[in-house]
């Protein structure tokens, strides 16, 4: 099954896609337009991975439009989402940055990133009480060795709401409360 996930630059694009951000649904025409690509060679990857059970369709009633999402109980999700984050840096820049900080309650993914699309850049929301000076040093090592670019929003605990990502996409990827372990994995 290695051998199928893994061949080639769009299935992993695809995989990226939908496993960063496990509730979002996407379909045929926007992936075609967002990775540059045939509609053809879209759905041939698509089946491919329904075929293997991690994605699923899901088909709205009212507009036609067969929509895919990532199959969060398929037996191997939790490894390939932690590949993916891997493959994107985020555990990395976790490791690297977020448990040097101290009081860091929770941070998100936010973006073009999140949405599972191919970016320079790398879009977090950050809440907690850091030495933002301190963070910023961290940061820069982190640009370097992930060879993208971080852009954050920082909030304390108590300027932050859920609200304030309403309208953007966003994956949580680290809570103070069950650390990176079972999100990542």
């Amino acid at each position: 099954m290695l051998d199928q996930l893994f061949t080639g630059k769009i299935r992993l694009k695809l995989l990226a896609r939908l496993l960063l951000n496990p509730s979002s649904q996407v379909y045929l025409r926007q992936l075609q337009k967002d990775l540059n690509v045939s509609s053809n060679t879209v759905r041939l990857e698509l089946n491919k991975l329904s075929e293997m059970k991690l994605i699923s369709t899901v088909e709205a009633e009212e507009s036609k439009i067969k929509k895919y999402v990532a199959n969060t109980f398929h037996p191997l999700y939790s490894n390939l989402r932690s590949i993916i984050l891997k493959y994107v840096g985020v555990d990395q820049l976790l490791e690297e940055v977020f448990y040097k900080l101290g009081d860091v309650a929770e941070v998100y993914l936010t973006g073009e990133m999140a949405d599972g699309k191919g970016t320079p850049f790398i879009d977090l929301v950050v809440v907690g009480d850091i030495d933002k000076e301190y963070f910023e040093q961290l940061a820069t090592r982190a640009e370097k060795l992930l060879n993208k670019k971080i852009r954050t929003a920082i909030y304390s605990k108590n300027e932050f709401s859920n609200s304030l990502l309403q309208d953007m996409p966003h994956v949580c990827v680290y809570n103070g409360e069950w650390g990176i372990d079972s999100k990542l994995g």
